[in-house]
């Protein structure tokens, strides 16, 4: 982020079955086409893998991990270890969330825990580094999440704000393939001097289908898939492949957005239309 126009990041597709040897065969087949694999902590109470046991898998074949950590299942003294754990692998690249609560008919009940906020956390890791104690410091490059919205005239973003005061140095958005929402809100965050502390990135997906593309945008947060999209992915006779070209354009469009960092892609189907989404962009070449 600090040395490219436009980043790009892929998150690993984590299920209770993935192993070492899925987790590095998925990565590497990215690894030519992102800037670094950002590895998920059980995304909706889906149990998969110790993020922090993925990221250092990658680490040990020379892989840059973006480490998800939550709120939601941990309370302090485990996250601040989580945090100890990243440091001592050598992660530098972190994305810290509260986490979202579970639905009322979540299958299994788990207890929430928020001992932590978010900001508390990315308090402690940024604490981490000045620490006079410590003879080797983490260096962490520390993001958060934010919702793109659609602001009022002379929006403030205070929670963004305070996110930076705390160490943050990018955040995250959620899903969103509203080219023309994402410019009025990175415009309401440059006039608010923002993005002189902190980079933006866009969270974006190539959408298998019309109906995945309706679940996201209902049961995802904040998630905005606008009616044309879901349109044009019904209509065509190869929904995977017109994701595929829609998440593609979605590229090419936010790289010309003044004040956007990059993109993370996620994948809600095969992981491969990941990689062909961004190399049929044109912003990355594969390399076999």
């Amino acid at each position: 982020m600090r040395t490219r126009d436009f980043t790009l990041s892929a998150e690993l597709k984590l299920d209770s079955r993935s192993t070492a040897a899925s987790i590095v065969d998925q990565a590497s087949a990215l690894t030519s086409m992102v800037d670094a694999i950002q590895v998920t902590d059980n995304p909706g109470g889906r149990v998969h893998m110790s993020p922090l046991v993925a990221a250092g898998i990658l680490l040990d074949h020379e892989i840059d991990p973006v480490l998800h950590l939550t709120c939601r299942d941990r309370n302090r003294i485990a996250l601040h270890s989580d945090l100890l754990g990243a440091a001592a692998r050598g992660i530098t690249s972190l994305l810290l969330m509260r986490g979202q609560k579970f639905p009322a008919d979540f299958p299994s009940k788990p207890a929430t825990v928020y001992d932590w906020g978010t900001r508390k956390l990315i308090a402690a890791a940024h604490a981490l580094q000045s620490d006079a104690e410590n003879l080797n410091p983490p260096h962490f490059f520390i993001g958060s999440i934010a919702t793109a919205f659609n602001p009022a005239r002379g929006w403030q973003p205070g929670k963004m704000a305070t996110k930076a005061d705390a160490g943050v140095k990018f955040i995250q958005t959620q899903l969103c393939f509203d080219i023309d929402l994402i410019k009025r809100y990175v415009a309401g965050l440059i006039d608010a001097k923002l993005l002189e502390r902190v980079n933006v990135i866009i969270s974006i997906a190539p959408i298998p289908s019309a109906d995945i593309g309706e679940w996201l945008a209902s049961n995802l947060r904040a998630t905005v898939v606008p009616e044309d999209i879901i349109n044009r992915l019904r209509r065509s006779k190869d929904p995977e492949r017109e994701g595929i070209e829609i998440c593609a354009e979605m590229l090419q469009q936010l790289k010309d957005v003044p004040g956007v960092s990059g993109a993370n892609l996620m994948s809600f189907g095969n992981a491969d239309t990941v990689a062909r989404s961004i190399e049929i962009s044109g912003l990355r070449a594969r390399r076999d």
